[in-house]
């Protein structure tokens, strides 16, 4: 793992965003809930946006797809942010997220 100047929660999202295996974006998406507070959501994107693993990125696409609204709008600012305008079009197709989603950045 790299040596990041966090602590805390944020530096155990990071390690999970690393390793970036199915159960690892589970456990940081779990983080993502009605409830969460801005400063857990602002870690959660952190760490999304170090997911390169392809399970990983296999995982935040089921989100995009079958998560809460909450992490649904999550994994599509993960793929708005790769560029990867496809699969968010297809959510978006499919009124799985609204137009700004769609489109953020």
């Amino acid at each position: 793992m790299r040596n990041y100047p966090f602590t805390g929660t944020l530096k155990l999202l990071i390690g999970k965003a690393i390793r970036g295996t199915s159960q690892d974006i589970i456990e940081i998406m779990e983080n993502l809930t009605d409830q969460s507070d801005l400063a857990m959501t602002r870690y959660v994107d952190y760490a999304l946006s170090l997911v390169q693993n392809p399970r990983g990125i296999k995982q935040i696409e089921w989100y995009l797809f079958h998560g809460s609204l909450i992490q649904r709008n999550y994994a599509s600012l993960y793929f708005n942010r790769l560029g990867d305008w496809k699969i968010v079009k297809q959510a978006y197709d499919q009124g799985l997220i609204d137009e700004i989603q769609a489109y953020a950045r």
